[in-house]
This record gives structure tokens, sequence and C-alpha cells, in this order.
């Protein structure tokens, strides 16, 4: 739970706001909050609350205000009472608020470099303020003091902040600005320090002599007194024109850079290509999302090439997949022809650029950090990042790209294989073949159609089984990650905590995608179903002394786990189901093997499987019946994966559970005696 002040209060618990009832209520934890981490005496707040004319018992009145405040809190998240403490001779409050936030992103100031870091901290620091702070309780005795003190901490930050700005060059910009802010503040110097400099260095001297004139006049006529000496020698340099008024020299601008040209047509991405190019200026920063091989890069490069020409200064590509963290900024200052990283935001600061971020999952922290900074600095800079996850920084508009449809393919692949020549018709069955359980992965089909000449359209479509010995023949240019299709996926992988792995190797036995229920019991340590049958006991024993070891995971963590997962685009969730792309899942299962628990988790899976039948079996004849036919027609390829899976490990009574329970669903069906040819999987 946090609080904000820096406006109108606010309470925030879980992301929302949270009403707290009455008035006096309010004001109580206004005037707490105001001294956040000291005691306010029960004296102070009484006077406070009632002013001259307290209740008849004014101490129990209180405390029945601070139980009104502890239950609303209490209400919105469990546990939030005890934020209101009880110490003689009052009480506080020990919270976390926007002020500190405000204050913390203050302190960081004395670390920072040049002018377009400090400027991305004071604009992340002033984006705390949503109005006057404790805009509604402004003139209570206990919140005065301390929303004056806020107030006058956000200024300074306002004046640091146009300061900075004026050293970015951005004066003309400026004028605007500072004139409704000494409008506002018509006695405050450096406001009119600062417009008298952006009006000279916009050429404008006479205005910026009046501006000061106009300020003399008014502090003799109101106050009695002259302006500050600071203020008296910038009007007489204004008036000398001295060189040291002139705007700075420019950051140096980055060397020109052409994108690389493609060396192959763009297939099959023409609405995605068009929904980049029909964003709105004011998406500046676009993360395109996928799984490995997907064609994030591909995609990204053919956006900038069409949006470049809307960017006088350039469009740079930096490739961070062979980077390291702390080589970040110093890529990016390479790509942009620099020779610090830290002249990055000096260098981009006033120029209208395009910067394209391309493969930043394995450092997604200091590309997030550093993106979030120049955007702050830079606000004609526009950033296009692939990644494949997220970098999380506000603002960001992430788009999915997905693998291609079958038709687009088809016409990948063939146009590949078999450039400048028409497929022939006796093989467009095996392509079809081949783009299904490639997933229309790009870089699968791309890997695939270099075998074509070697093996034939038919020989290649009968041997994907195989398909990390059969696509190891990779490129021999490009990121090391995307030469073969195992490489692919090992560079995800890699990037995965271990439960992370543990999940997508066990989730790799369901072979028609699962529900978040069925993940939970066969990615853990399964238990019978609530509601069900008993099961086997002995399994459900075996299954929990086995999963008690190095990667026992709890079934409660599995859902975050999972979300991870689609996150890291190597598990796909459509219509609140779980699946992974078939080569993923081929990966997952030689995972699995090598870890030494295939056959452990095939007998979670079918054990599973089969008290979900036993389930549906006990409701055969009920009104629920229609539900639970249903839900076995969704998981029919894992009931007869686990049909196999218990014949595999020689489990013939489980086998024979399984299948007696599901006479009556094949048989109000239709389905019996055509269930047993069908096989689920290669297990």
């Amino acid at each position: 739970m946090r609080f904000a002040v820096l406006g109108p209060l606010e309470v925030i618990a879980d992301g929302r706001a949270v009403g707290v009832p009455e008035r006096k209520v309010r004001a109580l934890l206004a005037g707490l909050l105001a001294h956040n981490g000291r005691i306010v005496p029960a004296v102070r707040l009484i006077e406070s609350l009632w002013g001259p004319e307290p209740p008849g018992n004014p101490l129990a009145a209180l405390r029945a205000k601070v139980s009104q405040l502890r239950r609303a809190l209490e209400e919105a998240e469990p546990g939030a009472r005890l934020i209101v403490v009880t110490r003689a001779p009052g009480y506080l409050i020990e919270a976390d608020t926007d002020a500190h936030r405000f204050q913390a992103t203050l302190d960081r100031l004395p670390s920072t470099g040049g002018p377009g870091e400090r400027a991305a901290v004071l604009a992340e620091a002033l984006e705390w303020w949503r109005g006057p702070a404790f805009a509604d309780f402004a003139d209570s005795p206990l919140v005065h003091r301390t929303a004056v003190r806020l107030e006058e901490q956000r200024l300074a930050a306002v004046e640091d902040y146009a300061d900075v700005r004026l050293a970015l060059g951005q004066d003309a910009a400026l004028v605007g600005e500072l004139s409704e802010l000494t409008a506002q503040h018509p006695l405050r110097e450096r406001f009119h320090a600062l417009l008298m400099r952006a009006l000279y260095r916009s050429g404008r001297q006479a205005d910026a002599l009046e501006v000061y004139r106009a300020l003399r006049e008014r502090k003799r006529e109101e106050l009695g007194l002259d302006t500050a000496p600071e203020l008296a020698a910038l009007h007489q340099a204004i008036l000398e024109q001295r060189p040291a008024l002139r705007r700075p020299a420019p950051a140096p601008a980055p060397a020109p850079a052409r994108l690389p040209e493609p060396l192959t047509e763009l297939v099959g991405r023409e609405e995605a290509l068009a929904d980049l190019l029909g964003l709105p200026a004011a998406a500046r920063l676009i993360t395109l999302t996928g799984s490995g091989g997907v064609g994030k890069s591909r995609l990204a490069l053919e956006a900038a090439r069409h949006l470049s020409d809307g960017f006088p200064d350039g469009a740079h590509l930096v490739e961070l997949s062979a980077s390291s963290e702390s080589e970040v900024p110093g890529m990016v200052a390479a790509a942009l022809g620099l020779r610090d990283d830290g002249e990055i935001a000096a260098a981009l600061g006033t120029r209208r650029a395009l910067l394209i971020l391309d493969n930043c999952e394995h450092v997604v922290e200091p590309v997030a950090k550093l993106a979030d900074l120049l955007l702050r600095a830079a606000p004609d800079l526009r950033v296009l990042a692939t990644s494949r996850e997220p970098l999380g920084v506000a603002g960001e508009v992430v788009r999915e790209v997905v693998p291609l449809d079958p038709a687009a393919a088809a016409r990948l692949f063939t146009a590949r294989a078999l450039p400048g020549t028409p497929l022939p018709p006796e093989d467009i069955d095996a392509v079809e073949v081949i783009c299904r359980r490639l997933d229309g992965i790009p870089l699968a089909l791309e890997l695939a159609a270099a075998r074509v000449r070697s093996m034939g359209m038919r020989a290649l479509a009968e041997r994907l089984d195989d398909r990390f010995r059969l696509l190891s023949a990779g490129r021999r240019a490009g990121p090391a990650h995307q030469r073969t299709l195992k490489a692919a996926i090992d560079w995800s992988w890699d990037l995965l905590s271990e439960p992370e792995r543990v999940v997508l190797r066990r989730l790799a036995v369901q072979v028609g995608g699962c529900t978040l229920e069925a993940a939970e019991r066969v990615c853990a340590v399964p238990m019978p179903l609530p509601g069900g049958p008993p099961g086997d006991v002995e399994l459900a024993a075996e299954a929990q002394a086995a999963g008690l070891g190095p990667d026992h995971l709890d079934p409660a963590g599995v859902a975050d786990l999972l979300a991870r997962l689609v996150d890291r685009s190597l598990v796909l969730r459509t219509d609140g189901r779980y699946r992974l792309l078939e080569s993923v899942s081929a990966y997952g299962m030689e995972r699995l093997r090598e870890s030494g628990e295939h056959d452990l988790v095939l007998r979670w899976y079918a054990t599973y499987y089969t008290q979900l039948a036993e389930c549906a079996e006990a409701y055969r004849s009920g009104p629920a019946r229609h539900r639970w036919v249903g839900r076995l027609d969704v998981e029919s390829a894992n009931l007869r994966g686990a049909r196999e899976a218990a014949e595999l490990l020689g489990d013939t009574r489980l086998a024979t559970r399984l299948t007696g329970s599901l006479g009556w669903y094949w048989t109000q069906t239709g389905r019996l005696g055509t269930h047993i040819d069908e096989p689920a999987a290669i297990l």
C-alpha cells in the first residue's frame, strides 16, 4: 500500500485507488502523513480535526476516527491497519508516499553525469506531482508547513529542470513555459533569470532586458527591495552581449548511418508492418516481442526503413546480441558514432532520430534504464526495440510478432526452397506438413528450406521428429543464436531461472495444451482432483515423495512461473489454455529426458488425466454431464497422450483405469472404436 500526497490525497492498494470514508478520517490521515515517521500528539490531532469546539470526550472521539481509518486500510489490504501506530503521546504513520519517491529521485542527482542525464532524472521526479501537495487539506494546521516545504522543493526542481534544458540548447521551447512560471511567481528571481537567458539565446535581447526592468520595479514597489546581485550581473552581461551567454556548443551529432539492406523479401507481415507504421508519434517506445526466430528483427528493420525518412537525424541500428549488461551504453554510443557513452543523451537531446535496439532480452534491465533516460532527455527521439519480453518502461507500446499463418508460411518456405520455381502439385501436402510442424516460424522454415535441395520435400516432412539434428546446418552469418533452430531455443532457455526451466520441460508432456489446473498438477507435486474420486493413493504418495527433491515446486507458484514464461514468449496462452509451439515442446522433451525425471513426470501426467476422466465419469448421468463432455472433448489429445504414457511406463493398471472411465464418454459421443488408433504424440 502506498499514499499519494503530491496532489489530492489518495490511498493506492494493488494499483487501485481506495476510498477512505468521511472527511475527518481523511484529514486525520493527511495530518499523520504530513509527519510521516514522526509522532503527532493526540492533543494536536484533536485541535486540527475539531478546532475550538471539540466533542464532549475528545480522546474517545479521536480513537473512533483512528479506528475508522484502520478499518478502511485493512479492508483495502489485509494487515494495512498496522500502518497506523499508537505511540505515546499520540499516533504515527510510517508509509510509502510519492513525496518519498520524489525525494529519492532527486537524491540521485549528485551521481548523474551530463545535462541529458540530469534532465531525465528531474523529469522523472516531477512526474510524481499531480497538483499542489495535500491539495484538499493544505490549510490544515497539521499539513500546511509540510505542503509549503514540498511546494518549494517542487519549484526548485522545476528551476533545475529548466536550467539543464537550457544547457541542452532547448531555449526556444522554454520561453513559453518560463513566461507562464514568472506570471505565476512574479517575485521569484530564478524563474526570471532563466527566462532572460532563454529570450537572449532566442535572439530577443530587448525582451530579456524588459523582463529584468519589470521585476526590479515590482520588487521596489511591493517590497522596497532591489534585485539580487546575481540577477543584476546577468542584466549587465546581456547588455554587453558577453560570449558566456551564448547557446552552448551542440553535442557531437551522431554519425550518419545506413540501415542494412534486406537480402530477401519480407513475407506475410503486411498487417503487422502497416500497424507499426500507423502508430502515432506519441508511441515513442515500441517493443516487438515474440518467440525466437519468429522474425522480430526483420520486421523491425523493415519498419525502420519505411520510417527513416521522417527522422532527419538518422536511423541507427544497435545489435545487442553479443553485448553484456555493462556494455550496453558503449554499444549504443558506438552505433551512434560517439567516442564516449556519456555523450549519448546530449547528442540526441534536440535531434529527431530513430534508434533500433535489437535483441534486448538478455540485457533487458540496462536497456530499459537507458531507453527511459534517453526518451526523457530527447523529446524527438523514437526507440524501436526487439526482445523476447517487454522492457517494462512507462509509455512502452508492445506488439507481439506471432508465427506466420499457414498460407504465408507456405509462401515463405516455397520462396526460399524453390526460388523462382513453382511448387510441384505432388509436394503441396508435404509443404503443408512442414509449415504446420515448424509452427510457421520463419527461422525454422528457412533452415528447412535449405535442406530441400539435398533431401526433397517428402523426406524432409517425414524426418521432422528429429528436427534439431535435421536443421543443424545453419546460417554462417548473423547472431550465433539465430543460426540453428536449437541455438535459438537454447538462447531463451539459458535466460530462464531454474524454476522456470522445470515448468517448461514438464509442460512439454501436455500434447494438447492444458489448463492452469493441469499445469499445476503435472509441473508440481500432483494431488487428486478436489471433489473427484480418491485416485491412486500410492501414486500420489510416490509423486509427493519424488517432488521433495531439488526440483520441487509448490503448485501455488506455477501460475506465476507460467506468466513469466508467457512474457518470455516461450509459452502461448489462448482461450484460457497454455501450449507450447511444437519445436519448443520437442526441445522441452529433450531437456526432460536429460533431467532424469521423464518417467516420473509422465506418471504425474497420466495420473492427472486418469483422475480427470474418473471425475467426469462420476457426473456421466447428472445435470453436469454436458459440461464434462465438453471438457473431455477439449482434452481428447491429452487423454490419448495419458493412455500412451501409461502404456509406455508399463502401467497396465493405470491404462485400464483411464480406458474404463472413458467408456461412457466414447459411447455417448459416438467415438467408441475410433479412439484407439489415434496417436497423440511420441513421448
